[in-house]
């Protein structure tokens, strides 16, 4: 066994955090010392939340979760990994459709860091079709997301849209 902390990467816009990504966090923390959840700022794209924000709510929504950091980062994933002493990258995976980017990203990775491994994880049925574009569609038109989303991520939506 290696005496180096594993630690692992989950990177992803996370505009917002759902319970899928959740979910996976709780099923792979197990098999690491220590998780961290990684918003990525992509200055080309208008999220509904800032980063700042999406940390925050993250940060909330996971705090009962030992392992499980929150962090933020602008440039290359790989960068960050390597930064963090951590050896692999998480990416859920809910459908086919996800399949051919999330295997440019990990090609690309690993030609950038050969020594980073991205581990693909499955996204549990019931979260196949949760999606954080889809989420905040069904919240703007007043839907409701309490049972896709964390609680306190479903209120700053709410208040977001002007439905308080």
């Amino acid at each position: 066994m290696n005496p180096k902390r594993r630690v692992a990467v989950y990177p992803g816009s996370f505009d917002p955090i759902t319970l899928g990504h959740r979910d996976i966090l709780e099923r792979m923390l197990p098999s690491f010392d220590k998780v961290i959840m990684l918003i990525s700022v992509n200055r080309n794209k208008n999220g509904l939340f800032t980063p700042e924000e999406r940390v925050e709510l993250a940060r909330e929504a996971l705090k009962d979760l030992p392992g499980v950091e929150v962090d933020i980062h602008t440039g290359l994933t790989v960068d960050y990994v390597k930064k963090q002493g951590a050896g692999v990258i998480l990416r859920g995976l809910r459908a086919v459709t996800d399949f051919e980017y999330e295997l440019v990203m990990a090609n690309m990775n690993k030609k950038l860091a050969p020594d980073i491994e991205t581990m693909i994880v499955f996204a549990s049925p019931e979260f196949y079709y949760v999606s954080s574009n889809t989420v905040k569609e069904v919240a703007f038109h007043g839907g409701k997301v309490t049972d896709l989303v964390p609680t306190n991520v479903a209120a700053a939506m709410m208040k977001k849209f002007g439905q308080s």
